[in-house]
C-alpha cells in the first residue's frame, strides 16, 4: 500500500518511525514549513522532516493546501492512503477524496471527547482519570470522522501533559500500525461518533497560566501539571512572579484567605487554597532565574510570611 504521511512535531515523528520500521511503503512526507527556533532564530527542521530525511523519504512543505500545489504533488505520489498525525492543518476535500482508502488520523484522546488541537493538555487540566488515543477516518469536520480503533490509559496523579504526550505518542504509533494493517486486510471497522458526547480542546494560551488559589489543591495540581511544558502555571508569591512546576498537598487545613502564604522554608512554600486546604509548592522558577527546588530558592531569597 502506497502511503503519504503528514505530520510535524515529535508526537507525529513517533508514528512515522513505526511505519518505517514496519516496512510500510511511505512514498512521501508532508510537514509544515521550517520556522526559526530558540533564541538564535536558527531554522531547524521539525522532528518529522529530520526523521524522513534521515530515512531517505522525500519531504514536501507546501505553504498552502488550497492552491492546487499540494494536490499536484499528491497526484504524482499517487497514495492509496494518507496518514495524518499532528500535521497542524485541515485538509481540503479534494485531498481527502484523493486516496483509494481515504485519510486516517491518530488523535490524542478518546473521541468524541476532546476534539481539537490540545486534547492531551485538556484531559490533564480537566482532571480526567483516563484518556487515550483514537484512530479515525478524516472528514470535512474537525475530528468528526468515523472511528477505527481506540486504546485507553490512566492519567497519573502527578503526570504532566508533556509526560503524557510521550506515552500517548508511543501508544498512537502502535495503534496506527494496527489500523493500517486492518485497512490493508479489509477488516478495519468504522464506528460513527456520537456528536452529542463531543467536547472540545482549544489551544492553550498564556492567559490561562495564573493559578486560581480559590480552587482545591487537586484542581490546582492538575493545573500545574496540565500547563507543562507550555505555557506553564504561574503565580506571584511575596511580590515575585514564578513559574510553578511541582507541588503537593500539605495535608494541613487553614482558615486564611486563598493565596495567603502560610509558611516558607526547606520543604517549600505553603499556600492557602479553597476549601480550607493548602498546597506546598516544591519546584519553581523565578523570572529570569533557573528552575529549582523551592527550598533551595528560599535559601537565597527569604520570603516573609
Amino acid at each position: 500500500m502506497r502511503i503519504v504521511f503528514m505530520g510535524t512535531p515529535d508526537f507525529a515523528a513517533c508514528s512515522l518511525e513505526r511505519l518505517l520500521e514496519e516496512g510500510f511503503d511511505v512514498r512521501g512526507v508532508f510537514c509544515q514549513p521550517d520556522k526559526p527556533r530558540d533564541r538564535g532564530h536558527k531554522t531547524v527542521p521539525c522532528p518529522v522532516k529530520a526523521l524522513a530525511q534521515g530515512a531517505g523519504v522525500p519531504v514536501y512543505q507546501p505553504t498552502k493546501l488550497r492552491d492546487g500545489t499540494a494536490l499536484d504533488i499528491l497526484r504524482q505520489l499517487d497514495p492509496e492512503l494518507i496518514v495524518v498525525v499532528a500535521y497542524g492543518r485541515i485538509l481540503p476535500e479534494d485531498i481527502l477524496d484523493l486516496p483509494r482508502y481515504g485519510c486516517v488520523n491518530v488523535h490524542g484522546s478518546l473521541l468524541p471527547r476532546y476534539r481539537g488541537s490540545a486534547p492531551i493538555q485538556r484531559a490533564v487540566l480537566g482532571g480526567d482519570d483516563v484518556t487515550g488515543v483514537t484512530t479515525m477516518y478524516l472528514s470535512a469536520g474537525m475530528d468528526e470522522g468515523d472511528m477505527i480503533f481506540s486504546e485507553s490509559t490512566p492519567i497519573g496523579e502527578t503526570e504532566t501533559s508533556g509526560e503524557l504526550f510521550d506515552r500517548l505518542a508511543v501508544m498512537g504509533a502502535s495503534l496506527l500500525v494496527k489500523t493500517v494493517r486492518a485497512i490493508q486486510d479489509g477488516t478495519a471497522p468504522r464506528t460513527p461518533q456520537d456528536g452529542s458526547l463531543a467536547t472540545y480542546a482549544p489551544p492553550l494560551s498564556r492567559e490561562e497560566s495564573p493559578i486560581d488559589w480559590g480552587k482545591t489543591p487537586r484542581q490546582i495540581l492538575r493545573h500545574i501539571y496540565g500547563m507543562q511544558p507550555w505555557p506553564c502555571a504561574t503565580a506571584t508569591l511575596g511580590g515575585t512572579a514564578f513559574k510553578i512546576f511541582r507541588a503537593q498537598p500539605s495535608g494541613r487545613t487553614s482558615q486564611k484567605a486563598p493565596g495567603t502564604i502560610l509558611s516558607a522554608g526547606k520543604a517549600g512554600i505553603e499556600v492557602a487554597c479553597g476549601g480550607g486546604e493548602s498546597l506546598l509548592i516544591t519546584e519553581l522558577q523565578a523570572a529570569g532565574g533557573k528552575r529549582m527546588a523551592a527550598g533551595a530558592y528560599l535559601l537565597g531569597h527569604p520570603m516573609e510570611v
